[in-house]
């Protein structure tokens, strides 16, 4: 049989024909879409298809996610996707018929005709896409949730702003502040544990919106140094309506880091390491501490404000 051949057309044309083309990415993902290409390339009818029929062609047995080219069939028309094609060591996992590298080419066709909307929809998203644009829009959908920037575990919660503000109070414990001056004051017993883990997180309301400021201690190369940066909870573009300044002084010197907040879209790791924020190496920042240079005892100010 040719690669992408009768099998597969057999099973796409018997379930689709006489069924109700109202779709879902997750059940209600795409429940709604306009449908009218794919129902008349198909010589169906738009009312004709059932949900649950439409979204098993395109769903991966395996992973349940929507399926993309190439899209993989066993010698009975059973489909897989290429991630989970390896997954399954080459082996169809609903009869376990060796997949070979048959292209279920029909389905993949139907799958090029669809219009559907963007899986945030309920978060605010309304436009519509072709089948094989939508994963590219979703990665960079201005409505798809947050990560929670909390910076001391690899935490997976995702969620809207004022969600992961509720997050970050309730199940981090972070402090929580309004205003857009701030006078920090961070301290350390021993300030020759330089590690990674060594950080904090304070947020502030300001304008309406929250601030994530952060502290903490790392090593450049095998300088260790402490670091202050500003993240804004929102997007990039409205990240830049706004400029901080951080400073840090003591005994007659000062030094001052002016800047723009990062989005949280950007990693905590990724602004970090791209030394955005102001970086004190640990020599001075123990003589702005005073004293005999054992202990951190490091005052931060800052402001925030929006630009014009």
């Amino acid at each position: 049989m040719a690669p992408g051949g009768g099998i597969c057309k057999d099973v796409i044309e018997s379930r689709i024909t006489f069924a109700e083309y109202d779709m879902a990415t997750s059940s209600a993902e795409l429940r709604g879409s306009p449908l009218r290409k794919a129902a008349t390339s198909l010589g169906g009818n738009l009312g004709a298809t059932s949900t649950n029929d439409v979204h098993e062609l395109l769903e991966c047995p395996v992973c349940l996610n929507l399926m993309y080219p190439p899209i993989y069939q066993c010698p009975n028309g059973h489909t897989v996707c290429s991630i989970c094609k390896a997954r399954v060591h080459n082996s169809c996992p609903t009869c376990r018929n060796e997949l070979g590298n048959i292209r279920c080419l029909a389905l993949e066709k139907v799958a090029e005709s669809l219009e559907l909307p963007c899986r945030y929809q309920i978060l605010g998203c309304h436009d519509i896409f072709p089948y094989y644009s939508k994963l590219k829009h979703e990665k960079n959908c201005r409505y798809r949730p947050y990560n929670c920037p909390y910076a001391g575990a690899e935490c997976s919660v995702t969620g809207d702003i004022p969600f992961l503000v509720m997050h970050l109070k309730n199940d981090h414990k972070v402090d929580m502040h309004d205003g857009c001056t701030f006078n920090h004051r961070y301290v350390k017993s021993n300030p020759h544990e330089v590690e990674n883990a060594t950080w904090m997180l304070t947020v502030f309301n300001c304008f309406g919106r929250q601030f994530c400021l952060h502290f903490e201690a790392f090593h450049i190369g095998m300088a260790p140094v402490y670091m202050a940066f500003l993240r804004f909870m929102g997007d990039e573009d409205e990240a830049r309506q706004f400029s901080y300044s951080l400073e840090v002084g003591g005994y007659g010197r000062k030094v001052i880091w002016q800047g723009v907040p990062r989005s949280i879209r950007d990693s905590h790791r990724k602004v970090r390491d791209s030394q955005d924020g102001l970086i004190i190496q640990r020599n001075l920042a123990l003589f702005f501490s005073g004293g005999d240079r054992q202990e951190l005892k490091l005052k931060v100010a800052g402001r925030i404000w929006k630009e014009q």
